[in-house]
């Protein structure tokens, strides 16, 4: 049987009409009652009914912008504050206001895009990832709302509107470059394999080692946080090893940070002794030492394309599919020269 408002008060010890009001998010209502009565809202399952709210406010002219991990962590890389940017310069042009996540895992982040869905309080949804059996990708389905990914999705790609880089071939064209450089112990640290944008670098980074028939033993992959932690962590993995690598594909520049620094702590120099390539070419790319040879993926546009194909998805539901792959482009810096002569 379904769950009512008034099953809802009765939980909560109050009248039907405050439930409304706290649905409403009104202002006059204490926040201890409003605490009380999500609090029942979630105990009892219920959620308000989107399709009678939609009558009442046809749009919330608004987008929900969800993170990968917590926005703590998440925004910690420099990534999510510069896809943002992109995000918000359109949704300005278009008058929308963003609606960001801030659940502290991935239970949490579920139970807020519900909240988002069920509360009307979007009319559209950006993920800035794409993992495989995501179970917020697949709510947004199961409900039929608005959502687009920044990344490939892992599955029925054809039905999902998504924006993102060839990064299978960017991943293939710096392994490339470090062999022509004459290296032969060529490593990958990439972040959580469950993400997409990390299989398709490792793919790209495989599909060059194989090709050139160079060794490629399982310990020269180490899946890391996409934090300079993270880098530190591979280091430690990876130079450990009895043949360590004097080459790495990395799949984010922090993580890149993190591994030049560790170097230097273990007395190795980059490209002296290693050379670096990676992902992203974030702002401090440029400027450390030495700077990093790194893909453009053009961060501020993917931001500005999810957000377009998002406005255009919510406006009509009957918008087709888009796959949407902006241009890369490597900037080659000191990071990666040639390999030292025995």
């Amino acid at each position: 049987m379904a769950v009512t408002i008034k099953d809802v008060a009765k939980v909560a010890g109050v009248a039907p009409s405050t439930v409304s009001r706290v649905i409403a998010d009104n202002p006059r209502i204490s926040m201890n009652t409003k605490i009380r009565v999500r609090k029942a809202m979630k105990d009892l399952g219920y959620h308000p009914n989107v399709n009678a709210r939609n009558l009442v406010a046809r749009s919330s002219q608004a987008i929900g912008v969800i993170m990968p991990s917590s926005a703590d962590n998440a925004l910690q890389n420099p990534f999510f504050p510069e896809i943002l940017r992109g995000i918000g310069a359109c949704a300005h042009e278009m008058k929308y206001s963003l609606y960001i996540s801030t659940g502290g895992n991935e239970q949490e982040v579920y139970e807020e895009v519900q909240g988002m869905v069920h509360g009307n309080r979007v009319d559209g949804i950006i993920l800035l990832y794409s993992r495989v059996a995501d179970p917020v990708q697949q709510f947004l389905i199961d409900v039929k709302f608005p959502f687009v990914i920044v990344g490939k999705p892992k599955e029925r790609e054809s039905e999902i509107t998504y924006v993102d880089n060839d990064n299978v071939k960017a991943s293939k064209e710096l392994t490339n470059h470090l062999i022509e450089l004459g290296h032969e112990r060529i490593a990958f640290i990439g972040g959580s394999p469950k993400l997409t944008v990390t299989t398709d670098r490792l793919q790209g980074y495989k599909t060059a080692i194989e090709a050139a028939n160079l060794p490629a033993p399982l310990d020269y992959v180490v899946h890391a946080e996409f934090l300079t932690s993270g880098g530190r962590d591979a280091v430690e993995q990876l130079f450990a090893l009895e043949a360590p690598p004097t080459g790495l594909v990395i799949a984010d520049d922090l993580m890149s940070l993190g591994v030049i620094n560790t170097l230097e702590e273990i007395g190795l120099k980059c490209p002296d002794d290693v050379s670096i390539t990676s992902f992203n070419n974030l702002y401090l790319s440029a400027f450390i030492n030495p700077p990093l040879t790194t893909v453009d993926i053009q961060i501020y546009m993917l931001g500005m394309h999810a957000t377009r194909c998002l406005i255009e998805k919510a406006k009509d539901k009957e918008e087709p599919a888009k796959r949407i792959i902006v241009p890369y482009e490597i900037k080659y810096r000191q990071s990666s020269e040639f390999l030292k002569e025995e």
